[in-house]
């Protein structure tokens, strides 16, 4: 069995917390472990289980590897999607992945756990309970998907309707069924015959071919072409980029899982959530004696039913109810607990007006380590920087900017033009505009360093490289 974890979501209504560039996979939401991390660790115990493939886009392809690694797992591949095409070409591309490599493990038609990097489960035993019962079926040729024991009548999820059985606990699936309004829900609920779509699955790699190639064969057909085209980079597997662009873009349940004749459902109650808004994060947490959800600096009186996030500085309420405040540090959000399903419009907003906080945060992770934007203005910017040890910056040059660079922390090795210098704590140095230059931490510790930008231009598309430990261009 290899689990499939996909990496692709962008989390929008988890703004500003969860952003493009940073999206909620890669965030501790439910726990000290961000998911991606909680949804590799959970798999432990499992039988017969080899290393899994991630399915992520360019951007995150670094988080996605060393999230892994800080927690001791590695992937045996990361295939990187050029561009969103949802989830039926992404599972695609793992299955191509698979049948080539035969999961590393002898297999040439392994089975694939397609999970989400995004969920909770809160009761792992009975989640593996749950594959465990699915692997027969799945060996047997169904395509089986989790079904969710719903616990509520939830108008945010999809569902799952049961048809006649297929083994001890297990049925076919006879209709998938769209999010529905609060009345049917409550029908959904009271027949037992529904269950919440969970998204997750398991089916022998070829099994998932042989569905996509006879419901959807324009893009099975693109994705063999964008697989067949791929280039190792570093861990990474790049497929064809214009022909991965060329596939049409669906949902495995459209494409599959809603025409396929062998659908199995097997029942989960192992407390799943999506955690797709931030009423259902509050949902899922422990809460104060007033179903206050409260994390980081909060003062709080006479208030109920809210959810604050305070990740920078005291955030006090009085007398509110069933209010979200998520403090971050460039945005705050305020909203109604009961419509938190609309964030993503604000996002919208943002992105129509090209506001960078849509798609970045002001601190932003790199492989090396991260920059702060701590203050800007005209013709000038300043960040502080954390270069972890033994990691070193791109040798590049800058057209429009000089940098100057005084570490406060650690120690680093600097190349400039032809000069190569040690700078220790409390001491800088100057990097004119047009000089090659890279920053290296020869260290043992993280090394810390306030860098001031001055110059016409400072946008982070201003860096020429010539030389780069991980593959950027």
């Amino acid at each position: 069995m290899i689990p499939v974890i996909l990496c692709g979501g962008t989390g929008s209504r988890l703004w500003p917390l969860s952003r493009e560039a940073y999206p909620k996979q890669f965030l501790p939401l439910a726990g000290s472990d961000t998911m991606l991390q909680a949804t590799a660790l959970r798999l432990d115990g499992l039988p017969q289980l080899q290393a899994p493939i991630l399915v992520c886009n360019e951007e995150h392809r670094f988080a996605a590897a060393e999230q892994l690694q800080e927690i001791g797992r590695a992937a045996q591949s990361i295939l990187l999607e050029p561009c969103a095409r949802n989830t039926a070409p992404a599972i695609a591309l793992a299955a191509l992945a698979a049948l080539e490599s035969g999961g590393g493990g002898g297999d040439d038609d392994p089975l694939l756990l397609v999970l989400p990097a995004d969920h909770a489960v809160a009761d792992v035993a009975a989640f593996q309970a749950a594959v465990t019962q699915a692997t027969e079926l799945a060996q047997q040729g169904h395509l089986v998907t989790f079904g969710i024991v719903p616990t509520r009548a939830e108008t945010g999820y999809g569902y799952i309707r049961r048809g006649e059985g297929a083994g001890d606990g297990v049925w076919k699936v006879a209709e998938f069924v769209e999010k529905p309004d609060a009345t049917t829900a409550e029908s959904y609920l009271a027949s037992g015959e529904y269950s919440w779509n969970s998204g997750m699955f398991l089916f022998r790699a070829s099994r998932y071919i042989e569905e996509l190639g006879q419901h959807r064969a324009d893009i099975l057909e693109a994705c063999q072409s964008a697989f067949a085209g791929a280039a190792r980079d570093l861990d990474f597997t790049r497929v064809d980029a214009a022909a991965f662009a060329a596939c049409a873009e669906e949902s495995v349940d459209y494409a599959v899982m809603e025409k396929t004749e062998s659908a199995a459902v097997v029942p989960m109650a192992a407390g799943w959530s999506d955690v797709g808004s931030w009423s259902a994060l509050w949902e899922l947490a422990d809460k104060d004696t007033n179903d206050n959800l409260l994390h980081g600096d909060v003062l709080v009186e006479d208030s109920a039913g809210c959810l604050v996030r305070a990740d920078n500085r005291l955030v006090g309420l009085l007398g509110v109810r069933d209010l979200v405040v998520v403090d971050t540090d460039d945005a705050v959000l305020i909203a109604d607990k009961q419509r938190v399903q609309e964030v993503k419009k604000l996002v919208q907003s943002l992105k129509r007006s090209e506001r960078s906080e849509a798609q970045r945060h002001r601190k932003v992770y790199r492989p090396w380590g991260y920059y702060d934007s701590i203050d800007a203005g005209p013709r000038f910017q300043v960040k502080r920087i954390v270069v972890k040890p033994g990691r070193q910056l791109s040798l590049q040059m800058h057209h429009h900017r000089a940098e100057h660079w005084i570490v406060v922390r650690g120690t680093a090795r600097v190349t400039r033009g032809d000069e190569e210098l040690l700078v220790t704590e409390n001491q800088s140095t100057y990097i004119p505009l047009g000089v090659t230059h890279r920053l290296e931490n020869p260290g043992t510790i993280p090394l810390e360093l306030i860098e001031v930008q001055s110059g016409s231009y400072l946008g982070e598309d201003d860096i020429v490289r010539f030389d780069d430990d991980y593959g950027r261009r």
